[in-house]
C-alpha cells in the first residue's frame, strides 16, 4: 500500500519552486505541479480503473489529471476542497473529467441554440446569394427578410420560434400583399429548416404551409387572382416599335434586343461580346445566367444581328453606360414610362406578347414557342428525352416575329391568317 503523502502546511507549500510534482497531502492524490518557467497550478490524479501493460510485460494501473485552478489564485484550503469535492463523485462512480466534457458540450449545443433568428437570416441569404442567377432576385431575399421577417423575428433566437411567432409577420400582409406573403413564408420556411440542419433548432418546422398555417391562413390562390404583368395587344407592337428604333440610346437599343429575342430584361443586361457569335447570327447564355440553370442558345434575327453591329463591340456588357458599366436594371422601365407606354406594358409583358403572337398568329408548336421563352419543360419524361435546342425551327420564328415588328401598323392588322413555319424539312 502506497505511503500517504505528509500534509504540508501553507507557508511549506508557497516554498515549493522546484520543478515537478509536488504531493501536499491532506487528499490522496493532490498535487502541486511546478512548470520550468516557474508557473504553479494544483491537479488531482486518481486511477481510471484501466490497466495496461508496459513495454516489458509488466501490468500498470493508467491515472488522470483533473486540473483544480492556479497557485496561488486558489489556495491550498480551497485546493483540498475541491479535491475532496471530486473524490467524492469518484466514490459514486462520476468521472470529473468526462462530466466536464458533458457540461461543454452542453453548453456548446445551447449556445446554438441561442443563434438568433437575424443571424441565422444573413447566413442562408448569402448561400442564396450565390445560388441566384438574378442579383435583382438575390437582393429581394434580403429586403423580404428585413422588412417583414425581422421586426418580428430578429432578435428571437431560433430554438424558440413557433407558430404564433410566423404567423404574426404574415398576417398583416397575408391578404394584402399575397404575393409578397407567400415568399416570405418560403424564406422563413428555408431559414428555420438551415437552422435546423446545423443543430441550432429541433422539431417541425413551424413556417411550413401543408398541415401547419394552412389550417390558420386562408390560401393564397383563394385571396387574390394572380396578377399578371402588363403587355402591350399584338397589332400595337409595330406602331411602338416604329417609335422604339427611332431612338439611338442605349436604353432603347437594350429593349429592342429584348422584343427581338424574347428574352428576360436580366438575361440582356446581363449579356456580353463573348457570348455572342455574330457570324453564326446566335448568343449563348451561360447556365448561371438562366432561370433554369441550363446554358440557352438564342437565335439572332437579321434585325437582331444588325442591331448589335451598330454597338461598339470589344469585351465585357453589350449594353452599357458611361465607362463600360453595365446597364441599370430600371434602364428600360424608365424608358417605357419617358415614351410614355409604362402604363400600357412592363418591359417583361413584352414576353407575354411575344407568346399571344406565336399562339394567335402563327402555327408554331408549342414545344418550340416553349423554347424560344426558355421555359422548363414540364412533362420530365419528355424532358429526358429532349437533346436537341429546335434552334433552325426558332430562327425561322424568329425572324418572322422581325418581321411582323416591322410590318408597317396598318398592314399587319390585315394580316388574319396564320403564319406556318415549315417552309421546309429542317432536323434537329
Amino acid at each position: 500500500m502506497p505511503r500517504k503523502a505528509r500534509e504540508l502546511s501553507a507557508l511549506e507549500v508557497k516554498r515549493l519552486v522546484t520543478p515537478g510534482r509536488h504531493a501536499v497531502g491532506g487528499v490522496d492524490g493532490l498535487f502541486l505541479r511546478v512548470t520550468q518557467t516557474g508557473g504553479r497550478s494544483w491537479i488531482l490524479r486518481y486511477p481510471t480503473g484501466e490497466k495496461r501493460l508496459s513495454s516489458g510485460g509488466k501490468p500498470f494501473a493508467v491515472y488522470r489529471d483533473v486540473g483544480l485552478g492556479a497557485f496561488p489564485d486558489t489556495n491550498l484550503a480551497s485546493a483540498r476542497e475541491k479535491a475532496r469535492a471530486i473524490r467524492e463523485k469518484l466514490s459514486e462512480g462520476i468521472d470529473p473529467i468526462t462530466e466536464r466534457k458533458a457540461a461543454k458540450q452542453a453548453r456548446q449545443a445551447a449556445e446554438r441554440r441561442r443563434l438568433t433568428f437575424e443571424l441565422a437570416a444573413k447566413a442562408v441569404i448569402k448561400v442564396k446569394q450565390a445560388e441566384a442567377s438574378n442579383a435583382k432576385h438575390a437582393r429581394q431575399w434580403a429586403t423580404t427578410i428585413e422588412s417583414y421577417a425581422n421586426p418580428v423575428l430578429g432578435t428571437m433566437s431560433v430554438a424558440d420560434i413557433e407558430l404564433a411567432h410566423v404567423v404574426q409577420c404574415l398576417e398583416p400582409i397575408w391578404q394584402t400583399k399575397p404575393t409578397t406573403a407567400a415568399r416570405v413564408r418560403q424564406r422563413i420556411e428555408a431559414v428555420l429548416a438551415w437552422a435546423t440542419a446545423h443543430g441550432h433548432r429541433s422539431g417541425p418546422n413551424p413556417a411550413t404551409w401543408r398541415h401547419n398555417l394552412d389550417a390558420v391562413l386562408p390560401a393564397p390562390t383563394k385571396i387574390k387572382k394572380k396578377a399578371h404583368h402588363r403587355a402591350m395587344p399584338i397589332d400595337a407592337m409595330p406602331e411602338f416599335w416604329s417609335r422604339l428604333r427611332e431612338r439611338e440610346d442605349v436604353p432603347a437599343k437594350a429593349l429592342a434586343f429584348t422584343i427581338l429575342t424574347g428574352s428576360r430584361a436580366g438575361e440582356v443586361l446581363g449579356a456580353r461580346w463573348e457570348e455572342i457569335d455574330l457570324a453564326a447570327s446566335t448568343w449563348t447564355i451561360p447556365p448561371e445566367r438562366m432561370k433554369g440553370r441550363r446554358q440557352h442558345r438564342v437565335p439572332l434575327a437579321p434585325a437582331a444581328v444588325e442591331l448589335l453591329e451598330s454597338l461598339p463591340q470589344g469585351e465585357g456588357y453589350v449594353f452599357t453606360r458611361s465607362h463600360g458599366r453595365k446597364l441599370s436594371d430600371r434602364a428600360m422601365g424608365d424608358l417605357l414610362t419617358a415614351m410614355g407606354d409604362g402604363e400600357q406594358t412592363t418591359v417583361h409583358g413584352f414576353r407575354s406578347t411575344l407568346r399571344d403572337w406565336l399562339s394567335e398568329r402563327t402555327a408554331t408548336p408549342h414545344d418550340v414557342s416553349e423554347m424560344i421563352l426558355a421555359h422548363a419543360i414540364g412533362n420530365q419524361a419528355e424532358a429526358a428525352y429532349r437533346r436537341g435546342d429546335l434552334l433552325a425551327k426558332r430562327t425561322r420564328v424568329m425572324e418572322q416575329w422581325a418581321t411582323f415588328l416591322a410590318t408597317p401598323a396598318s398592314a399587319s392588322a390585315s394580316q388574319d391568317k396564320v403564319t406556318a413555319i415549315r417552309r421546309e424539312a429542317t432536323p434537329d
